[in-house]
């Protein structure tokens, strides 16, 4: 499955900013071995339900470590035996977009 998610603190730093808690959340996601990507928007990371969602529910707790509330947004998904999906889907757009 591929899981594209953001968590962020309910609250902000003194400056209004919350990338401190981010890149705990992130750390955590990269930390895990499982492949993933992070831009400006999301965390997207794949493996298998359990393993994604413990990573998910420990980046989770990365920012609640640093703020009293989290805003968690998901979106899955979820294809049984498949792999390398992050990089087939793209792969396949790719080829799409060169044909026209």
């Amino acid at each position: 499955m591929i899981v594209a998610f953001s968590v962020a603190p309910g609250t902000t730093d003194e400056n209004g900013l919350v990338h401190d808690a981010v890149a705990a959340a992130v750390r955590i996601v990269r930390e895990s071995g499982l492949p993933n990507r992070t831009d400006a928007m999301f965390t997207t990371i794949e493996g298998e339900w359990d393993e994604v969602f413990d990573v998910v529910r420990r980046a989770t707790d990365a920012v609640l470590a640093v703020s009293p509330r989290a805003s968690l947004v998901l979106k899955a998904d979820i294809r049984p035996g498949h792999t390398g999906e992050m990089q087939g889907k793209l792969d396949r757009l790719d080829d799409a977009l060169g044909s026209d």
